[in-house]
């Protein structure tokens, strides 16, 4: 059987985008080039894969069942490839994932210690919810990913960073009334704004309030923390702030107002994460270890900013 990887990764493409045109330019090949290998390859495998339409292609069961084996197939090359990258230790090319909630506030001085480190590395930033960066690291597009622990996936190995704590974050007029509340289960039915569904940290804050989504009090319409700043300094409501943003978004949202909970404090554990397969020694020990004192230092200025309850 003569296939080729390029035509398992041009199929992979294909599935993807449902459009051999889509698919050409992500693979960067012109669309008659990729339609040819797709041709090739459904001929070596003696069946269709896809439906043609006008607008559209849809996976056969057959080309379903190809592209399962192809993802394993890709991935484990790409292990390959990482692992002869990292023989000696953080070196060459890094593709990096890190969720919303985290990359605005940590990636300057993690990109910053990473270089001082070593200024050849060439680190490229994939900033996604978890499930995206998980699928990407899976399927060898990304060599780690920072996220909020756990990463509940098979095939995935972490190592902790660093705690990253919740405040309670409000106007000043809002913050007054909740003065007594040393824990976020004391926070009733007060109105409360989260990130719109997708971001982990709205399932977190949900579970140390001991809200659920259908409550009539929850806010989830926002996409970022800046709005969700801008929205609870301008008196529309509460939320719980991640220590790690308070420096940036405290000077942006000057009406916004924070206190901290009782011990133990609220947080979330935020770590790097790579595929299970790929071999962890050098590269992302190091890697792990530059990430940590960046988080640590952020989180200690936050603390030393806003003092305990």
């Amino acid at each position: 059987m003569n296939l080729t990887l390029r035509q398992l990764g041009y199929f992979k493409a294909l599935s993807e985008q449902r459009n051999f045109r889509r698919a050409a330019e992500a693979c960067h090949v012109s669309q008659p080039a990729l339609s040819v290998q797709i041709r090739e390859l459904e001929t070596t495998l003696n069946g269709p894969l896809v439906e043609r339409h006008a607008r559209d292609v849809v996976l056969t069961p057959f080309g379903r069942e190809v592209l399962e084996v192809a993802d394993r197939i890709l991935g484990e090359v790409a292990a390959l490839e990482q692992a002869a990258r990292r023989r000696g230790g953080l070196t060459g090319r890094l593709a990096l994932g890190v969720i919303p909630t985290i990359a605005p506030y940590f990636l300057p001085e993690a990109l910053a210690a990473m270089r001082a480190a070593d200024i050849s590395l060439d680190v490229s930033v994939t900033e996604a919810v978890t499930d995206r960066l998980l699928d990407q690291l899976l399927d060898g597009r990304l060599d780690a990913a920072v996220i909020a622990l756990p990463a509940e996936r098979e095939g995935i190995a972490a190592e902790p960073l660093f705690e990253d704590r919740f405040l309670l974050a409000g106007s000043a007029a809002r913050l007054e009334l909740y003065n007594d509340v040393p824990h976020p289960e004391g926070l009733g039915e007060s109105q409360l704004l989260l990130l719109e569904d997708g971001h982990c940290l709205t399932d977190q804050a949900l579970a140390v309030c001991g809200r659920s989504r259908g409550n009539a009090r929850i806010n989830m319409g926002a996409s970022s923390l800046a709005t969700l700043s801008r929205l609870v300094a301008a008196g529309f409501g509460l939320t719980l702030m991640p220590e790690i943003a308070i420096p940036t978004e405290a000077r942006a949202a000057e009406g916004m107002c924070l206190r901290r909970f009782a011990t133990p404090e609220p947080s979330r554990s935020i770590g790097l994460v790579r595929r299970a397969s790929t071999p962890a020694q050098g590269w992302f020990t190091d890697l792990a270890q530059r990430l940590r004192g960046v988080g640590e230092d952020l989180t200690a200025r936050s603390r030393a900013s806003v003092p305990a309850y």
